[in-house]
């Protein structure tokens, strides 16, 4: 079975995807107790020293933030110099332009309203070659604020026609098995989304949570719509009917809050 090694295992996505990850996922964080000790910033020494050891898995997966492009590169020259022959690197949605109706598809052209699109963005710019693949990954259940914000009651935006914002929104566990296949999938292009088929409103997300919500008129800067279309994903991993579902994706997060 194929190894996979994960940077970031202490953030936000990383530590909604313990419970769900396979015994042979290496994990990775700024800190001890974990697989390896590592911060790709310091240098590939820890990793290339764990890998003459242990050998070296066949996929990395960068989950680390913080300066995007300095981390990215760092993860790709360090498993190019492991030996590591396939980078999976974080990116965001957040690359993508304004609200529209259609979904984004990988070959619409960027242009990131955000500073941390813009960010995720040059990291893409800069990292891109060969083995190497951007992860323009939606909301996922959980790391968001959505889930997570203690208002209560929450606060969401209403839009002029009536309607709340909506995003293609992912679950932990679904997350982790897109992840561990695209880790074994013979080939990969450079660019993938990685969301759900169908788009959620974020409403129906909180109302699944038993959340309750009240509603405010939205700023000019919010964005309606932003969906991701999945088609290409969806060439490499089988969804089932239920992983769009919002009751699938609060109950996977609920267990991943389980004390361990």
């Amino acid at each position: 079975m194929t190894r996979v090694m994960i940077t970031g295992a202490n953030g936000r996505v990383g530590r909604l995807l313990r419970p769900w990850l396979g015994e042979d996922t290496l994990r990775c964080r700024r800190g001890p107790g974990e697989a390896l000790d590592w911060d790709p910033l310091t240098g590939p020494e820890p990793l290339l020293d764990f890998c003459r050891l242990n050998g070296a898995p066949s996929c990395l997966i960068q989950l680390a933030r913080g300066d995007e492009v300095a981390i990215g590169r760092a993860t790709v020259a360090a498993a190019r110099a492991a030996g590591i022959a396939r980078v999976l690197l974080a990116s965001s949605s957040a690359v993508y332009g304004f609200s529209r109706t259609q979904p984004w598809d990988e070959e619409d052209a960027t242009e990131p309203p955000s500073p941390y699109g813009q960010a995720k963005l040059a990291m893409e710019r800069a990292c891109a070659g060969p083995g190497v693949t951007m992860l323009r990954i939606g909301n996922v259940a959980g790391a968001d604020a959505l889930l997570t914000n203690p208002r209560r009651p929450l606060l969401l935006d209403r839009f002029p026609d009536g309607a709340g914002p909506v995003r293609n929104y992912i679950g932990p566990r679904t997350l982790a098995q897109v992840l561990r296949a695209l880790a074994e999938a013979p080939s990969l292009p450079p660019v993938l989304n990685i969301a759900t088929p169908r788009p959620v409103d974020m409403a129906a997300l909180a109302r699944a949570a038993d959340l309750p919500m009240e509603r405010q008129p939205a700023p000019a800067s919010a964005l309606p719509r932003l969906t991701l279309a999945t088609a290409r994903l969806e060439t490499l991993f089988r969804f089932d009917d239920t992983d769009s579902d919002p009751a699938t994706m609060v109950a996977q997060w609920r267990h991943s809050m389980r004390p361990a």
